[in-house]
């Protein structure tokens, strides 16, 4: 196995309506705005959208995602509006097991964005992106049981439905219990 410092991961995929792409320096000041602007939107599937850093946190935060990315670590990802270069929500490649190499896809989208397949169309990319350059063999993507819209997304990315965790974790804002369904997409699917 290569070590994964060594891989040359290009920082940018453009797709037909979307540039995705790492952290850079100076993206805090992009990313806080929209999430704060989306906060109740996303605070019922996404822990961190709870309580919203500072503007000078979110920047400690975008330059630790860069030293994780260039340490492939953790890839995160921003997702930009092709037409406008407007931010407009995030995604990533995380708990990598280079050894495999596994990958899972996260991702969330503004709410003005939502409903233009925009996601899934970040989804294609990302999954093509970590097979065909990062030679995946596996490729998870993970959602609440209850967040039907993610679950749509990674059904029509064409991944497979291979169980349901059942109570695996508490619900960060209820404390109940919740479950996890676990999609998944091989090499050769």
């Amino acid at each position: 196995m290569i070590d994964p410092l060594l891989l040359e991961i290009p920082e940018e995929i453009v797709t037909e309506r979307l540039i995705i792409r790492a952290p850079q320096v100076g993206d805090g000041a992009l990313v806080r705005p929209v999430v704060l602007a989306n906060q109740e939107h996303l605070k019922p599937w996404m822990p961190w959208a709870v309580n919203v850093p500072t503007a000078e946190e979110y920047e400690i935060w975008g330059r630790k995602r860069r030293l994780a990315f260039l340490a492939r670590e953790e890839l995160q990802l921003l997702l930009f509006w092709r037409e406008t270069g407007q931010y407009i929500g995030g995604s990533g490649m995380h708990h990598i097991k280079w050894e495999v190499p596994k990958f899972e896809i996260g991702y969330w989208i503004s709410k003005e964005f939502e409903g233009r397949g925009l996601v899934l169309e970040a989804v294609n990319a990302i999954t093509n992106f970590l097979f065909e350059t990062l030679n995946a063999n596996r490729v998870e993507i993970r959602c609440d049981t209850n967040n039907v819209r993610s679950a749509a997304v990674a059904r029509r990315a064409g991944y497979t439905h291979e169980g349901t965790l059942i109570h695996d974790a508490r619900h960060h804002l209820t404390n109940e219990l919740r479950s996890t369904h676990v999609f998944a997409k091989t090499r050769g699917d």
